[in-house]
């Protein structure tokens, strides 16, 4: 098969995976091994690769999601015994004093707590800091857990430009220039984008605000509805409650963030750590750690599944190489009288292709043909390089092939269809307003 029939297939693997989800047709883990196995079926028939070779592929899909799967696996279990010993409640007593019903203001507070969150730049631990806090409280005044959504990944996107975060150092490292030189000249465009973020949070607050949100019709409704949750779990509430410690619990949890934060160790084995003291101090006992463990599996198995899947999804495009060829075929698609618009034509189908590529295959597979192409017209790669960090960014955790998205997604209760279908053309406008936004400031220049 060659590179062009190659990457054809590839398109046709993402995009009806994509349909399959948004359709609702199956859940995310069957649609990601079973398209895959086909296409792996196909790559086998027609000789490309072996048996052998796809199995390898495979392996390493997996084993590069499988430290995501674990963390998932026990954060779950970790935010749900604070949540059945009681710490959240009085956290949220304390916040619903500060704030009240006023539901912008939890809007725009989310939009802080995950730009904060995220200034180390992992989407994971900030969709672990910024959803399990945030969550109760969007539920008690009844505002939608994709609006939360929404504003988590509308802050992270714009603070995931810092020199430190992934896609800037890998643009750097095609640009063969520090990650620092390069941030300085995306800076204009990052202040921009969190001005969009703080008002993404104010506008959504008020449609929240507007369907009822903070109203003590929509808030009674939500505690029953909450009350009914509990009540299909099998457990009492009050039986799980330990208000004598939290204290205790809830320097442990301080404690847990910052580790994820500073500490050079596996993100899932904090976690693990985590665990450990939290049930031995809370829920002493072979029995009720057992029960404990059973009532929060289910969630936690479902999601961790989807992530190993994934996996297996990611095997198959990355390792074959695929991704890499559909890059080579976008890039020759674009005509030659359009060359000196590339960085404009990049930065409107950012979005689009953010769904189609990981991180890696966009910034080293496709960035690097298309500064060559670039270059043919005259445009400086270091533009290329902007647009495609900064619009691409906007949408990184919206998209199906970044794992994180699904630990958001299982962390917020929200099915991926529909953190889609929320977010895809709002992130995608957010894009299109920083890249006038580089044009007008000078820092894209045709």
């Amino acid at each position: 098969m060659n590179e062009t029939m190659l990457a054809v297939l590839g398109f046709a693997t993402v995009i009806t995976i994509i349909v399959l989800l948004l359709r609702n047709v199956t859940v995310p883990a069957l649609a990601f091994v079973g398209v895959s196995t086909v296409t792996t079926a196909i790559l086998v028939a027609t000789k490309t690769f072996t048996i052998k070779e796809m199995g390898e592929f495979i392996q390493a899909g997996v084993e590069g999601v499988h430290g995501t799967a674990a963390l998932f696996i026990f954060s779950v279990l970790f935010f749900g015994i604070m949540t059945d010993a009681g710490m959240f409640d009085k956290i949220i007593g304390k916040l619903m004093k500060k704030v009240g019903s006023n539901v912008v203001g939890v809007a725009v507070m989310t939009c802080l707590i995950a730009m904060i969150a995220h200034l180390d730049g992992a989407g994971a631990a900030t969709f672990l800091i910024t959803i399990p806090a945030m969550l109760p409280v969007y539920k008690k005044l009844g505002m939608r857990p994709t609006t939360l959504m929404l504003i988590c990944v509308s802050a992270m996107g714009v603070m995931n430009l810092l020199p430190w975060g992934g896609p800037t150092m890998r643009a750097a490292t095609v640009l063969g220039i520090e990650p620092n030189k390069l941030w300085l000249q995306i800076l204009p465009m990052q202040i921009v984008g969190i001005i969009i973020a703080l008002a993404t949070a104010v506008i959504w607050g008020n449609i929240e605000k507007r369907r009822g949100a903070g109203t003590e019709e929509v808030m009674a409704k939500a505690a029953l509805e909450m009350q009914e949750e509990e009540g299909e779990s099998g457990v009492k509430e009050n039986d799980l409650a330990r208000p004598q410690n939290f204290i205790f619990n809830l320097i442990l949890t301080l404690v847990v963030i910052a580790c994820l934060i500073f500490v050079q160790v596996p993100s899932y084995y904090v976690f693990m750590i985590g665990c450990v003291i939290a049930l031995f101090v809370n829920y002493p006992g072979a029995k009720l750690q057992n029960k404990i463990i059973k009532s929060h599996s289910g969630p936690a198995i479902m999601m961790a599944s989807t992530i190993l899947s994934a996996g297996v999804f990611l095997g198959v495009m990355e390792q074959s190489e695929i991704m890499m060829h559909m890059a080579n075929v976008l890039a020759g698609l674009i005509p030659q009288s359009m060359g000196r618009f590339l960085p404009i034509i990049i930065g409107l189908l950012a979005v689009p292709f953010t769904l189609l590529f990981d991180t890696d295959s966009f910034f080293f597979g496709l960035m690097p043909i298309l500064i060559s192409i670039a270059g043919e017209f005259g445009v400086e790669a270091a533009h290329i390089a902007i647009v495609m960090v900064v619009c691409r960014n906007c949408a990184t955790f919206i998209s199906p092939v970044v794992p994180a998205t699904f630990l958001g997604v299982g962390l917020a209760g929200v099915e991926i269809k529909d953190h889609i279908k929320k977010c895809f053309f709002w992130i995608w406008g957010v894009s299109i307003i920083c890249l006038i936004a580089g044009l007008i400031l000078g820092v894209i220049k045709l």
